[in-house]
């Protein structure tokens, strides 16, 4: 008799800590996910602005798991599931890929959300895959780039101002480490320009950045980024954004124009689509962001075989973070084990809120424990570097981090500066190329597409 198959869609910290907490059970386990690496996402903002390589912060999934015997991996992005037969469709590279199910773990997480302005990302890319890191890197410096060919004056100041939008953890992180490249790492690399002259503007339509942290470590966040050089613009709307720069209108009902070339999206997030996809099967609506509600148990409604866990899922308002996705991850394993050993976990997902921290700048930091126990600082960034260190997946990886950590904030250094033209325009040029454009692992695609015999 075959073992209970549970298929678990999503590589994240649900889909990857479900499958390890499944490792001694009696049950056979795939694991599929449209990327190959288990991603650190945290950490993205390092990646893009040359502090750590692509690989120490996306492990393979596959030398992740490969000692745990009773599961397989397989890459392919889930574009279908049919909860009445039990059946997960998923594709890549022209393959298709179907999988019946005992159990199904959805936790395929969530995308940049331009709310309702997609064509945004046209000129500001998110911080949410490798790709957007790599291809924000090569916006970044080669912004500098050509801010050092210039003749121009007005170009050059376009050039060299840098806007991120979204005031949370990952715009205020990455406004920082903008400012410290800027002005520690590159003011003796070029010699027609100073970029101790860039421009970091940090802008979120909120009344004060990090909100979720409180007013206390707000204001301290908003003191250190302004320290070190960064110009916050708060309760600003962006209105429009093109090549050029972005326009802002403010809740005083003034506007403003800022001509900036490098942008980057950090202000909201949308669950996967297969959001929308269990939604309407289940016969309930997904919420703004397009989060599936989800019964106490974390079980889709009337479909008891089925979790959603992470950035999919809509319990309590619980927020969007890793320690979510992990616990929710692990709860899950736990309630398919007790159906499988007789022994049926009864109480309701509690999740247990560990704090959050964001790093400003080098040695200094902020981080919440609860309402009682916070703190800013020197303190506060060590505790930053340590829980990220523990949560880099793999010794190797760990190593090498500490490292990188080392040689840029104890020095001026970042030493994956890297950039191609194919990551600049990689993300453009395929979504130009329209739906036909079908690549296979041969890179034979359309011959209307491209003119093989000039390639």
């Amino acid at each position: 008799m075959p073992r209970p198959h549970v298929v678990i869609i999503g590589s994240g910290f649900g889909g990857l800590f479900s499958a390890q907490a499944l490792a001694k059970a009696d049950v056979d386990i795939t694991l599929i996910s449209k990327t190959t690496a288990h991603l650190f996402q945290p950490l993205l903002y390092q990646v893009a602005t040359g502090i750590l390589s692509s690989g120490e912060i996306a492990p393979a999934t596959r030398d992740i798991l490969r000692n745990q015997k009773n599961a397989r991996v397989l890459l392919g992005e889930v574009n279908k599931i049919n909860l009445g037969s039990r059946i997960v469709i998923g594709e890549k590279l022209s393959k298709q890929i179907i999988l019946r199910y005992d159990y199904l773990i959805v936790a395929a997480g969530a995308g940049q959300s331009y709310f309702g302005n997609d064509h945004f990302a046209t000129f500001a890319p998110g911080m949410k895959t490798i790709d957007d890191a790599l291809e924000l890197r090569a916006r970044i410096f080669g912004a500098l780039e050509m801010a050092e060919l210039s003749q121009d004056a007005a170009e050059r100041r376009s050039l060299m101002t840098f806007v991120v939008v979204g005031a949370g953890p990952t715009g205020v992180e990455l406004a920082g480490q903008i400012v410290e490249l800027c002005h520690k790492t590159l003011p003796e690399s070029f010699r027609n320009i100073d970029t101790r002259q860039c421009r970091v503007l940090l802008l979120d339509g909120a009344p004060v950045v990090l909100p979720p942290f409180g007013d206390k470590l707000s204001a301290a966040a908003k003191k250190e980024l302004e320290r070190i050089g960064v110009e916050i613009k708060l309760n600003g709307m962006v209105t429009n954004v093109d090549a050029t720069g972005l326009d802002v209108k403010y809740k005083d009902g003034s506007t403003e124009r800022i001509d900036a070339i490098c942008k980057v999206w950090a202000a909201g997030v949308q669950a996967s689509p297969l959001g929308k996809t269990l939604a309407e099967q289940s016969g309930v609506e997904v919420d703004r962001a397009g989060r599936v509600p989800v019964q106490p148990d974390l079980s889709l409604p009337g479909h008891p075989e089925v979790f959603v866990v992470g950035d999919m899922m809509s319990l309590d308002r619980l927020p969007g973070v890793a320690q979510v996705a992990i616990q929710g991850g692990r709860y899950a394993a736990k309630k398919i084990i007790g159906e499988l050993t007789g022994a049926p976990v009864t109480e309701k997902f509690k999740y247990f809120d560990k704090g959050s921290m964001a790093v400003i700048s080098r040695f200094g930091a902020v981080a919440k424990i609860n309402d009682k126990i916070q703190w800013s600082g020197f303190m506060a960034w060590l505790a930053w570097l340590g829980l990220h260190l523990i949560y880099v997946v793999g010794f190797k990886n760990r190593v090498t981090t500490l490292m990188h950590w080392a040689i840029t904030f104890l020095g001026s250094g970042r030493s994956e500066r890297v950039t191609t033209e194919q990551q600049l325009v990689g993300r453009l040029a395929v979504k130009q190329l329209g739906a036909e454009f079908e690549p296979t692992i041969s890179g034979i695609l359309d011959p209307k597409k491209i003119d093989h015999k000039k390639s």
